[in-house]
């Protein structure tokens, strides 16, 4: 089969190599389209992230779907043929967080293009039969790998028990802010404001869901919230950009007793927060890593049809231009919102 290899930061290079070999509990995945991820871009460009290093080739890529070609000996829930989106991350199901519920903190977890784990922008790839979950004949393919993002959105809303009729901001409209406002609309939120600093960006909220949009770049986002909320602020507030002014701004927009929900990473480890602020008006503090039983009621949300997932993706690559795909979403030109990559052709 063919993998575009990461040998070293910047460099892609398309390889043969040999088509997985099953476990009994595993299936063997035709991958049909696989999602950039900002995680992709960051080991691209810097070869890390935090304490997760590349140290040897690797090979990138997780938010895939595909098809079901082989199954191990011990296989049920699924069978060749299944169409599926693939939950890209392995863990163990004996550890405490497992048993908890709470596998996105297993410490064994073995997930897809996180060193030194191997990725998806493969042809083929192994994987035990009960992080594949099988998608309905309406869904797409591509539409199937945004599953994964937007499980960071639907775990984001389970954390801090987002109600109906909530009100809530999202700070960064990349993949993960854009499917977080569909999270959010699929929650029940009454009012989704949302701000960045690109007009295409917040068209596409628009289009997802959001009901007010703030272009952080000519409006004063957190006096702009105040107006909208009428003095309130809002119940809830998701930092999805991993940038330290947009946490700020996020803290500042809540109301008294509101709730700050902390997904995207930054690029330090301390930031300044304003502690009498969080102390005086009880303020919740939420992080989100990754999701945890998600996959089902993502599906199940992108089935209904009601969210246009489909038109967030903007750029199209065959496996052979995956470096030409990741330098797309690393310079991000105006038009271009989600890169995909299709292995098995487009």
């Amino acid at each position: 089969m063919k993998a575009a290899v990461m040998n070293t930061p910047g460099n892609i290079e398309i390889r043969e190599l040999p088509v997985p070999e099953l476990g009994p509990d595993e299936v063997l995945v035709k991958i049909m389209a696989v999602g950039v991820c900002g995680s992709d871009l960051h080991y691209y460009e810097h070869g890390r992230i935090g304490r997760y290093v590349v140290e040897k080739p690797i090979i990138l890529g997780h938010e895939c779907a595909g098809i079901i070609v082989r199954t191990g000996e011990d296989v049920t829930r699924v069978q060749a043929g299944d169409r599926v989106a693939i939950e890209p991350g392995v863990t163990c199901g004996r550890c405490r967080y497992c048993k908890e519920g709470r596998y996105n903190l297993c410490p064994e977890v073995q997930f897809l293009a996180t060193p030194p784990v191997d990725g998806a922008f493969v042809q083929y790839l192994a994987i035990r039969e009960d992080f594949v979950f099988p998608i309905p004949d309406e869904l797409s393919y591509e539409e199937a790998s945004l599953v994964e993002p937007f499980s960071v959105g639907i775990h984001a809303a389970s954390r801090c028990k987002l109600s109906p009729g909530s009100t809530v901001a999202i700070m960064g409209m990349g993949p993960v802010g854009l499917m977080a406002v569909a999270a959010a609309k699929s929650y029940g939120a009454s009012r989704i404001i949302v701000s960045d600093l690109e007009q295409i960006r917040l068209d596409a909220a628009i289009r997802m869901g959001a009901t007010d949009v703030i272009h952080a770049g000519k409006e004063d986002t957190d006096a702009r919230i105040r107006e909208i909320t009428e003095g309130i602020g809002v119940d809830a507030a998701w930092e999805t950009a991993g940038s330290p002014r947009a946490l700020q701004s996020a803290l500042l927009s809540l109301r008294r007793g509101g709730k700050l929900v902390i997904v995207g990473l930054p690029a330090q480890d301390e930031i300044p927060l304003n502690v009498p602020f969080m102390a005086d008006n009880e303020i919740d503090i939420y992080g989100v890593f990754r999701y945890a039983n998600t996959y089902p009621d993502g599906i199940r949300f992108l089935a209904k049809g009601d969210i246009p997932a489909s038109t967030l993706i903007t750029d199209r690559y065959p496996l052979e231009q995956t470096q030409e795909a990741l330098e797309r979403a690393i310079h991000n030109k105006s038009g271009s919102l989600k890169v995909v990559v299709y292995p098995n052709g487009m």
